[in-house]
């Protein structure tokens, strides 16, 4: 199974990913979005794809 990683130090707490993905993704008390579970589901990817900074990842390996 892949590791879904929010990289904190990148986000810009934008919010897209938790609309995107609800299941997955969550906004933090801190502002950042979080990883509230780790499911393999297609949302993940356009979240990970819709990020405008590209703080998402699968395994630490950043899109390009």
């Amino acid at each position: 199974m892949v590791r879904i990683v929010v990289d904190k130090n990148a986000c810009i707490g934008c919010g897209l990913c938790a609309t995107i993905c609800s299941e997955v993704f969550a906004m933090g008390k801190d502002g950042k979005a979080m990883v509230k579970a780790q499911k393999d589901i297609p949302c993940v990817k356009e979240a990970l794809e819709s990020c405008p900074v590209s703080a998402i990842s699968e395994d630490g390996t950043k899109k390009k």
